[in-house]
């Protein structure tokens, strides 16, 4: 049964749920790390744009139509915040042209699911790989340089699903190096500053282009 929500207060949590998807200013990366991949890890770090423009686009069109309707159920609005943080990832993906485009509902059902980032996924796999675009050759659908480039996936979702289910720390092999980290943290056990120093910066700044963290989901059940 859709639970039952007084008229003003579906209105305030609507104005709510649509003010909290102003984008912040997006920062760049003044220096990357030289190496075999550095000069595509540079345009994806310091490429000053960003798909706001069709993104806003598309809040507008969700906008319009949460006006029209505002007698939506809680998990109604969660569905919208889902999609609308897909077209986000896709979009960016987009702008860059990778294959993982498309991809975007399925790392933000992964990434609810392990209470990650929902722009982590994304952001990880275009510092590794480009979006895809320049995938591990010794594995097969590894786009996040899982496992050092030696695990093979049956498919990109299933890559999607082991990063993040390991990343939210719910593999008992490897909860110790993820289980209850900030996203820095994750970062961090994922590839260490020692071996990479400018790694959690760089994909912090990949996923502040992608979009808002909260986008909205915090605002919906306040």
């Amino acid at each position: 049964m859709a639970e039952h929500i007084p008229p003003l207060m579906k209105n305030t949590k609507l104005i709510r749920f649509v003010e909290s998807f102003i984008l912040l200013p997006i920062t760049t990366m003044s220096t990357v790390p030289l190496g075999p991949i550095a000069q595509g890890t540079l345009n994806i770090v310091q490429d000053s744009w960003a798909p706001q423009t069709v993104f806003s686009q598309k809040l507008n069109s969700a906008y319009d139509a949460l006006a029209l309707n505002n007698n939506q159920s809680g998990e109604a609005l969660m569905e919208k915040v889902r999609e609308s943080k897909a077209e986000s990832i896709d979009a960016y993906f987009g702008s860059h042209s990778v294959p993982l485009e498309g991809m975007g509902m399925k790392m933000v059902l992964e990434a609810e699911k392990n209470e990650l980032d929902w722009r982590l996924l994304p952001a990880i796999a275009m510092r590794e790989s480009t979006g895809g675009k320049f995938a591990c050759k010794r594995a097969t659908h590894n786009p996040f340089g899982w496992g050092s480039c030696k695990i093979n996936f049956k498919s990109t979702e299933e890559a999607i699903e082991t990063v993040a289910r390991n990343l939210g720390g719910n593999n008992p092999k490897t909860a110790r190096h993820y289980d209850d980290k900030t996203t820095l943290q994750i970062l961090h056990a994922y590839n260490p500053p020692s071996i990479v120093p400018r790694y959690a910066s760089q994909v912090l700044s990949i996923m502040d282009k992608i979009g808002d963290e909260n986008l909205g989901a915090k605002n919906i059940t306040a």
